[in-house]
């Protein structure tokens, strides 16, 4: 069976890819319910859940990463196992580099308004997403058993 064919239930990148995909598309459609007034681009936004700051701009990329995970997640191994390293790479990034460009709130250089929350909140996706992509749905090529 090639990995393209691997059911979503026994593939570890399509299962958290398509979890993941539609967490972040929820999330993306629930910030817009907090960011009324909120400019598009502003280091102030409105709080998700109470803790999670977002602002439109941030919502729209929410709803972005969310499609791009949800479609690999729904289409093939591969395309999984892509998607998941290469959003696993940009929220490690985007966690560590958070630190520094929200460390004043109020800064216009903190454009998606970012909070602590969100830093840790990229970061475990992170580890989640890069993990699975690194270490799941192996193919072994070249070996053979025979009893």
């Amino acid at each position: 069976m090639s990995t393209a064919t691997i059911p979503l239930s026994k593939s570890p990148n399509r299962l958290i890819g398509t979890i993941f995909g539609a967490v972040y598309l929820l999330v993306g459609l629930l910030g817009f319910a907090v960011t009324g007034g909120v400019d598009f681009i502003a280091p102030d936004g409105g709080l998700l859940l109470g803790i999670f700051e977002v602002n439109p701009l941030h919502n729209v990329a929410h709803l972005l990463i969310g499609a791009a995970l949800l479609i690999a997640g729904l289409s093939s191994v591969p395309a999984a196992k892509t998607v998941n390293g290469i959003v696993g790479a940009a929220y490690l990034l985007l966690g560590i580099v958070g630190f520094f460009l929200a460390a004043d709130p109020s800064s216009p250089v903190n454009f998606l308004a970012l909070n602590t929350a969100d830093h840790f909140l990229h970061l475990g996706s992170a580890v989640i997403l890069g993990g699975v992509a690194i270490g799941a749905d192996k193919v072994i090529r070249g070996s053979s058993v025979t009893a």
